[in-house]
């Protein structure tokens, strides 16, 4: 999954897949995370996954596609990351990354404002810090959603810069909204854009020595 494309299509593409038997997507959802927990992103297969649910590996790619759509489902996030970053990033910065650190972080951030997603994705981070969770961050999160994002837009060296803006971001979400660290946590969104911002947008396309 590559570009502009993989990470527009893996999003609105799947919106109006039919949702199947709620016990089946369940039983694949259970494993699915059991597996990209214990083995991670790169360890996990479809069919590995379909044999701990007890369901053909058809049934998993019809409910869930891809194994990247599988993974984003998995984390039970109330909005798919890969979307929010096409409409917000992707498209006005499509293969130029100027201008992109700004963008990308307002876009994480009013996910992370909305009161409805917060409980969902403060769960999320706590299990990425729980003994395997590094895994489903590294092989999962940064795979599926920053190194898509980081081609798309047209960065060099997609694998380093995007780790380090992963760095920068993580850290921004854990101070503010799990460990509520003031007064970054009370900061309004303008004054934290205006000060992270410019290091993010140093990591997508300045010099890294």
């Amino acid at each position: 999954m590559t570009g502009a494309t993989g990470l527009t299509g893996s999003g609105n593409g799947r919106r109006g897949r039919r949702p199947g038997r709620p016990d089946t997507r369940a039983a694949i959802l259970a494993a699915a995370r059991e597996r990209f927990g214990s083995a991670g992103f790169g360890g996990t297969t479809i069919r590995a996954v379909a044999a701990d649910a007890g369901v053909d590996a058809a049934l998993v790619h019809h409910y869930f596609g891809s194994k990247d759509d599988l993974f984003v489902a998995a984390l039970e996030l109330p909005v798919d990351p890969r979307v929010v970053i096409a409409e917000r990033v992707v498209g006005p910065s499509a293969g130029r990354p100027d201008g992109a650190g700004e963008l990308l972080l307002r876009g994480v951030l009013s996910v992370w404002d909305d009161p409805g997603a917060r409980p969902a994705l403060l769960a999320m981070v706590r299990r990425v810090m729980e003994p395997g969770g590094e895994q489903l961050f590294r092989d999962g999160f940064v795979r599926v959603v920053l190194l898509p994002l980081g081609e798309a837009i047209g960065v060099d060296r997609p694998q380093l810069r995007m780790s380090l803006v992963a760095s920068q971001v993580l850290g921004l979400i854990v101070l503010r909204y799990v460990v509520r660290l003031e007064p970054l946590a009370s900061l309004d969104v303008d004054a934290l854009v205006a000060a992270y911002a410019p290091a993010v947008q140093r990591y997508l396309s300045g010099p890294l020595g």
